[in-house]
């Protein structure tokens, strides 16, 4: 019995020995070639997680999606196996697919790029598909940054279709869940703009100041709303102050050109 447990003990000493050596090669870049041998050699033996992943991503930089299909189905459901598929299907020109595995495995910043690419040849779809993958997101408990994220970005589809005070629901919700965002509370305060809410507009360009004191754009949004109101000479007071702090900030540019 001792001799037994002896020799199972000496043998996986060596699968051990062999696969950190096969690693080391892989990563390194020296003998990759056997250290791909020996994956495939436990590939077929035993199949277990790191060594399918290894191999799906290894077949998927080499081209050869069959393989890389063939190793990723190999591994447990869940998040991994997903957006290694997703990526396959992504590599076959399959974006339908991609999309719907990248859904499912929470990719949040695969997911984003995805519903941008919809977004510039249907602002609806993208909202909608912005809406499910939030759901989606709330659901699994994702970190609330990236529901923050998910709302800013529905505002920012909905600016585009000139529905501003949804928008600025949209950056609302996303200043509840991440409320020192300084591109959310100025998106916020662009949104109150554009909908003739003057003083959302003042209150959300105040508080980007108190945010980030050296934001160009916050007191170049103070100017827009103070010209809106008819105050010229604040206007060009803010105006000075804004490029002071940055005079390359966009809304600088937008405020001098509408006092001219």
């Amino acid at each position: 019995m001792r001799v037994v447990v002896t020799t199972v003990i000496a043998c996986v000493a060596i699968i051990l020995a062999l696969v950190q050596f096969a690693s080391d090669a892989l990563y390194k870049h020296s003998h990759e070639e056997f250290g791909l041998r020996v994956y495939r050699a436990i590939d077929r033996i035993a199949p277990a997680e790191y060594v399918s992943d290894t191999l799906a991503q290894m077949s998927l930089q080499a081209g050869d999606l069959d393989a890389a299909q063939h190793y990723a189905v190999q591994m447990p459901a869940g998040e991994r196996r997903d957006d290694t598929l997703a990526q396959i299907a992504a590599a076959r020109g399959d974006d339908v697919l991609a999309r719907e595995y990248y859904f499912a495995a929470t990719d949040v910043a695969a997911m984003q790029h995805e519903i941008a690419t919809i977004a510039r040849y249907n602002i609806f779809d993208a909202l909608a598909t912005e809406a499910r993958f939030r759901e989606w997101l709330i659901e699994q408990g994702t970190h609330p940054d990236a529901v923050a994220e998910s709302y800013y970005y529905s505002g920012i589809y909905a600016s585009r279709l000139g529905r501003y005070p949804d928008a600025l629901a949209f950056d609302e919700r996303a200043l509840a869940l991440a409320p020192m965002n300084m591109a959310y509370v100025l998106s916020a305060a662009t949104s109150a703009y554009f909908s003739g809410d003057l003083s959302d507009a003042q209150r959300f360009y105040t508080r980007g100041i108190a945010v980030n004191p050296a934001d160009g754009n916050a007191y170049a949004g103070l100017g827009l709303v103070a010209l809106r109101r008819g105050d010229r000479a604040r206007a060009q007071a803010y105006l000075a102050k804004a490029r002071a702090v940055d005079p390359t900030a966009p809304t600088v540019a937008s405020l001098a050109a509408e006092l001219r």
